[in-house]
């Protein structure tokens, strides 16, 4: 399999508006975000749906060790970082510059015990290793607002190889672009159709679950009782994104099946 580029490289703009930071790569398009006064907090909607992965198991100190594909501003890492202590981060990002901007403008944090980083390719890392991990989250588009290699059978394969028995795995999906179909029947193929796609978020952004070996089978009073502890520990309130979904998705009997 050929490699790709791990020196990736394109414009790069910040923007800030009424206190709130944003990261282009050379277009409008906003690829992440940072309230300056709050900057662990999660200020665009699909990175807070992309925590609700929080909610899907028990243990307060899930996960131990993540696998974050893509950086952007470095908000979800930020976030872990600061709301599950004991856990350990793997980043892939394929644009050097980017890191450097997260942490000159977006204040992401230089801990190498906490934190790994790799510059390279998200598919080559996931098809070349073996190392696993509670959480995987994929978010990961260049400039274009397309995930290429991202947003493959064999990529989504080795994904959900590399999840431990109690592994979740969730990826951002653009709802309003073409392809869009066959980029969930590629998850639900990969996952063996333990998959769960989620409504989509005001931007449009729509972000689907998915588990390995162990499946997520969950009432929605655990979800409400799981997103209330959340707030109260992080302020983060997903209580509106499982109204959304309480709305929008099938759940058979109240329950959460993924």
């Amino acid at each position: 399999m050929k490699k790709r580029s791990a020196t990736l490289r394109h414009a790069i703009d910040i923007s800030e508006e009424e206190g709130v930071r944003y990261l282009h790569f050379g277009s409008d398009w906003v690829q992440g975000a940072m309230r300056v006064a709050r900057p662990w907090s999660l200020e665009l909607n699909y990175t807070r749906d992309m925590m609700t992965g929080l909610l899907l198991r028990e243990a307060a100190d899930w996960p131990r060790r993540a696998l974050l594909v893509g950086l952007g501003a470095g908000s979800l890492v930020k976030f872990l970082y600061r709301h599950r202590p004991e856990c350990r981060m793997t980043v892939v990002e394929i644009n050097p510059q980017v890191e450097l901007i997260a942490r000159q403008y977006f204040k992401l944090p230089d801990d190498p015990r906490r934190i790994t980083l790799h510059i390279g390719c998200g598919a080559d890392f996931m098809l070349g290793g073996d190392s696993l991990f509670d959480l995987i989250l994929v978010d990961g588009f260049d400039a274009d607002a397309r995930p290429g290699p991202l947003d493959t059978l064999p990529f989504y394969q080795a994904c959900r190889a590399r999840l431990t028995a109690e592994g979740v795995f969730g990826v951002n999906l653009l709802g309003r672009q073409r392809g869009f179909a066959a980029s969930v029947a590629r998850i639900h193929e990969a996952f063996d159709g333990a998959s769960a796609v989620f409504p989509a978020s005001a931007s449009g952004n729509v972000i689907a679950f998915a588990t390995g070996e162990t499946p997520v089978d969950l009432a929605l009073a655990t979800l409400r009782e799981r997103a209330v502890a959340l707030k109260k520990t992080s302020a983060l309130d997903l209580l509106p994104t499982i109204s959304r979904l309480q709305l929008s998705y099938p759940m058979p009997q109240g329950r959460l099946r993924i």
